[in-house]
């Protein structure tokens, strides 16, 4: 027969157990928010994300300002105005740079390595950059082959 203190201690064990494990999983989770902060400490060099999805697709990042600043994701995020902050408080991982703003080249390498806010692509709704234009002109000879392997290679990453 168990004793009551042997129930509650199992118990309690178990409960620790059970918990050890949720924590386990939780340092993966956070980790997401492994974001390329530049010089400046801002995500995406300070970027207005939210603009590139309304430039050519040659054209330079517009940068944010310290007027308007938010933060997200472990990150802080500027804007260009009023209305590009409002949305990304809206649909934050709609614009996000996609593999925390470090060039997607790179990553599909399996290593980052600086993005330049002057040398991004939109794909699938979603935003990349690239080290450089040089690199960039790289990553378009194969856009979804560097996504497949990007992909493949951003979890590990995110724990190095």
């Amino acid at each position: 027969m168990i004793s009551k203190r042997m129930f509650l201690t199992s118990a309690a064990s178990a409960v620790i157990a059970a918990g050890a494990g949720f924590i386990g999983v939780r340092p993966a989770i956070a980790s997401q928010a492994k974001w390329n902060k530049g010089d400046g400490g801002y995500a995406a060099d300070g970027a207005d994300v939210v603009s590139y999805f309304s430039l050519d697709a040659d054209a330079r990042g517009v940068p944010g300002t310290d007027s308007f600043v938010t933060e997200w994701n472990g990150a802080r995020w500027r804007f260009s105005s009023a209305d590009t902050l409002a949305t990304f408080k809206t649909y934050p991982a709609r614009y996000a740079p996609k593999y925390g703003g470090y060039c997607a080249w790179a990553v599909a390498q399996g290593y980052t390595a600086h993005g330049d806010i002057n040398a991004w692509h939109i794909e699938d709704g979603k935003l990349y950059l690239n080290y450089n234009r040089r690199i960039r002109t790289r990553w378009r000879k194969d856009i979804p082959g560097f996504i497949a392997q990007a992909d493949a290679n951003w979890p590990a990453l995110l724990t190095t």
